[in-house]
């Protein structure tokens, strides 16, 4: 599968400070790679909720992290108060949804203590390797526009669960102007989101810049999706999916994206 894209073009809508891994892989198959950067990721619109819950690590028996952005965060929050990940409470186990947020985990020294099978919030939770009665978690998560299905489900487990903000994704101002030159001229072969969050800016900039008829700039670009989660924003605002990554992660999208490529489907 090495020439796998070989001449064709992929539009990438990670946030910006992302993109290299998907790159990477893509290129290594001989595409031709196209920003689209449908994210800004930055602070919430207040620390204090975080700060407080990171002050009160050794009264939490979980620290749950759904995305390799929370890892980002809490790291940098807990270095403002001098303290780290690595450094936590003995008593707390880590649980990362997703091989990039483990990898993470074990890139500033507090390698997960669980891991589900699939890289998918659903399966955290059908796999979470104790009881849930009586412990108490914390979820630092995306201000807004993220899943709530971690917090209600531990919750009705008897998991006392604890939600903060720990970043905000937000829409960029506009596309990038190769990309939309790409799309204008039917240029592109196939276009891959990350999370419902990409699916759902990309549409928004896409209608800023094209209009009215915005969705007809993707009639003949393949839509390729990382997981369910991200299908469902995809099939909201587009009308299809074309692929799904399995497993679904950055090297799932990537394979279905050549897969797609190579069937001529």
């Amino acid at each position: 599968m090495s020439d796998a894209l070989n001449g064709r073009t992929v539009v990438v809508t990670r946030a910006a400070e992302q993109q290299g891994e998907g790159r990477r892989l893509l290129e290594s198959l001989g595409a031709h790679v196209l920003d689209l950067p449908a994210l800004v990721i930055g602070p919430p619109d207040q620390w204090g909720p975080l700060d407080d819950a990171l002050a009160d690590l050794e009264n939490f028996h979980w620290l749950v992290f759904s995305s390799a952005n929370g890892v980002e965060a809490v790291e940098q929050r807990l270095r403002t108060m001098g303290s780290n990940l690595a450094r936590r409470p003995r008593s707390l186990k880590i649980a990362a949804v997703g091989r990039k947020t483990a990898r993470l985990l074990e890139d500033v020294g507090a390698t997960a203590d669980f891991v589900p099978p699939r890289f998918v919030a659903d399966s955290l939770i059908e796999h979470f390797p104790v009881s849930g009665f009586g412990l108490r978690m914390l979820l630092p998560r995306v201000q807004s526009g993220g899943r709530t299905l971690l917090a209600d489900a531990f919750a009705e487990a008897g998991v006392r669960v604890v939600e903060v903000a720990a970043y905000e994704s937000r829409c960029p101002q506009a596309m990038p102007e190769a990309t939309a030159s790409a799309l204008e001229a039917g240029a592109v072969d196939a276009i891959t989101f990350s999370s419902g969050k990409t699916a759902d800016h990309t549409a928004l900039l896409l209608k800023q810049r094209f209009g009215d008829h915005w969705l007809e700039q993707l009639a003949e670009v393949k839509v390729v999706s990382i997981g369910p989660q991200t299908s469902r924003s995809c099939l909201a605002q587009f009308g299809r999916v074309d692929g799904e990554a399995d497993p679904h992660d950055l090297d799932g999208l990537v394979s279905a994206c050549a897969q797609l490529m190579q069937s001529g489907s």
